[in-house]
């Protein structure tokens, strides 16, 4: 169930892409989008019994409201469903859906643009919908862990118990996380004063405590470098094309040391572990080299500079894969929707092997 509906989303994903300049209107948004993301839910869009658009509910004085989408299972609403225009900023537009959770009986409503959904439910205050989503799905950035938490929305795997079960974890883990990359980028005094009283017993001045600061920022950035670097290296299996930093390089880094300004990604490990599949068919694994940059993440051969098979360019909301059959030095960057599409570019990377031979 979980492989097929992560399937149909990445299908969905494309479609978006591909038609999201042609949808003009909101209208547009919901039967392009919308509608067949709740099909692929498995919800008969065309029995109004069980998927039922322009619900009528009244609000306070306000009567004849409108919610875009309102789903049953057994007679009784499960999800309620609002729609934005595929251009808008889908996490500031809560208040309309806010309105229309209070009157309504479900648990759950969802807010979405088309390509992103937000996943609400009344987690703090009964009946009241949380100002922020417990769960949401990027259609570009689809996860394992996404696919589990939606197959329990699906028709056949919808369990209200299991959802709550997992919906206050997921809220409370999410802030959690916020808290603590907030932490990584500017660690707070308290932090710092948690961390350096364990070891250090001399009073915490305020010159200190800035000294302090700095050395407990370097030190988060060092261990995450350093534990993506292994990660790294035994995902790809070749230990000599990856550097990392040794136990006595941390302990002896300079006070005035620049930090490192990019982490290596979970997409970008993926996406170079795909190249390493394509290219194994033409050359031994042990002749791809990679090396990340603060502007893309290199695929070479040899470990050669002068040799770059790919590049990998990930740090925006749009990815690129950067390639260089065309024997020149400057590449050429194709838009990718999905890593997957990395399998297109076969002929051109081996082609740049080739190239180089």
């Amino acid at each position: 169930m979980e492989s097929d509906l992560k399937i149909k989303l990445e299908q969905l994903h494309q479609r978006v892409d591909q038609l999201k300049d042609q949808i003009n209107t909101e209208e547009a948004t919901k039967n392009a989008f919308v509608m067949p993301f709740i099909q692929i839910l498995g919800y008969d869009i065309f029995n109004p019994t069980e998927v039922i658009p322009e619900f009528i509910c009244d609000i306070g004085t306000k009567k004849g409201e409108k919610i875009d989408y309102v789903i049953k299972k057994d007679n009784e609403p499960i999800l309620i469903i609002e729609c934005k225009h595929w251009k808008e900023n889908v996490d500031a537009h809560n208040s309309q859906l806010h309105r229309y959770y209070h009157v309504s009986k479900s648990r759950f409503g969802v807010l979405t643009n088309g390509h992103q959904y937000n996943f609400y439910s009344d987690l703090e205050k009964p009946n009241i919908m949380d100002d922020k989503p417990f769960f949401t799905l990027d259609l570009s950035n689809i996860k394992d862990s996404n696919i589990k938490i939606l197959e329990k929305f699906s028709k056949n795997g919808y369990n209200l118990e299991e959802i709550l079960d997992s919906a206050e974890a997921l809220k409370y883990i999410k802030a959690i996380r916020n808290e603590f990359e907030k932490e990584l980028q500017e660690p707070s005094d308290e932090i710092v004063r948690l961390l350096v009283n364990r070891f250090f017993d001399k009073p915490m001045t305020a010159s200190r405590l800035v000294t302090f600061k700095e050395y407990t920022r370097k030190a988060f950035s060092n261990s995450i470098n350093d534990s993506i670097n292994y990660r790294l290296k035994n995902a790809l299996n070749i230990n000599e094309n990856v550097p990392s930093k040794s136990v006595e390089q941390i302990e002896s880094v300079d006070a005035n040391s620049e930090i490192p300004k990019f982490i290596t990604t979970e997409e970008e490990v993926e996406a170079s572990q795909i190249v390493k599949a394509i290219l194994r068919e033409v050359i031994p694994s042990s002749r791809i080299a990679f090396r990340d940059t603060q502007s893309y993440f290199g695929i070479l051969l040899d470990d050669n500079n002068r040799k770059p098979i790919c590049r990998l360019h990930f740090n925006s909301s749009n990815k690129y894969v950067e390639l260089f059959n065309n024997g020149k030095d400057n590449g050429e960057k194709k838009l990718i929707g999905s890593l997957d599409e990395i399998y297109d570019f076969k002929n051109e990377l081996h082609s740049t092997i080739k190239n180089y031979e």
